[in-house]
C-alpha cells in the first residue's frame, strides 16, 4: 500500500516541540527558545514550513529565508533553503520535495528570481537531494577558523 504523502503547510505556534525535535537533529546547537524566536518572526525574510503527517503529528520541517546574496547567484536577495529535515521513517516519500516546492513558491511570491542552498560536501544524501531537485552545484568550499593569541577559544 503506497504512504499517504504528508500535507506541507506553514508552521504554527503549536508546532513548536515537534520543530524542536526536527531542528535539534538537524542542527544539534539548536534550541527551544531559537523556535520559539523563529515561532514569533515569521514572514519576510524567514518561512518555517512543515510536513503533515496525515494521522496526526509531523514528519518534516523546512526553513526558507531571504539572502542578499548566495554563491553562483547574480540578483538580490536570493531565497535560500537555510535546512530541510524528514524524519527516517517518512523519507524517500516525496516529503523534502513538497517543504522545497512550497520554499521555492514562498520566495516567488516575494519577487526573488534566484533560489540557492547549500550541502555539506560530505553530505551525499544531501547533495543528491539537491540535484535531484534540480540545483545546479556553485560551488565548493572548505572552512577555516583561527583562534588569536590572548583571544578565549570559540
Amino acid at each position: 500500500m503506497p504512504r499517504q504523502r504528508a500535507r506541507v503547510r506553514p508552521a504554527r505556534t503549536a508546532d513548536a516541540p515537534e520543530i524542536v525535535r526536527m531542528r535539534t537533529a538537524l542542527w544539534p546547537d539548536s534550541t527551544a527558545d531559537e523556535v520559539t524566536e523563529l515561532l514569533k518572526r515569521r514572514g519576510p525574510p524567514l518561512a518555517l514550513l512543515v510536513g503533515e503527517r496525515p494521522e496526526g503529528g509531523l514528519c518534516g520541517y523546512a526553513e526558507v529565508g531571504l539572502r542578499p546574496f548566495a554563491e553562483g547567484c547574480t540578483t538580490s536577495p536570493v531565497g535560500y533553503l537555510e535546512g530541510v529535515w524528514v524524519d527516517a521513517d517518512a523519507r524517500r516519500g516525496g516529503v523534502a520535495t513538497a517543504l522545497l516546492r512550497a520554499g521555492i513558491r514562498w520566495a516567488a511570491d516575494r519577487g526573488v528570481r534566484e533560489f540557492a542552498s547549500d550541502a555539506g560536501i560530505e553530505n551525499a544524501g544531501s547533495v543528491a537531494f539537491h540535484r535531484a531537485a534540480g540545483f545546479r552545484e556553485a560551488g565548493r568550499v572548505v572552512c577555516f577558523r583561527m583562534d588569536l593569541p590572548g583571544a578565549a577559544p570559540g
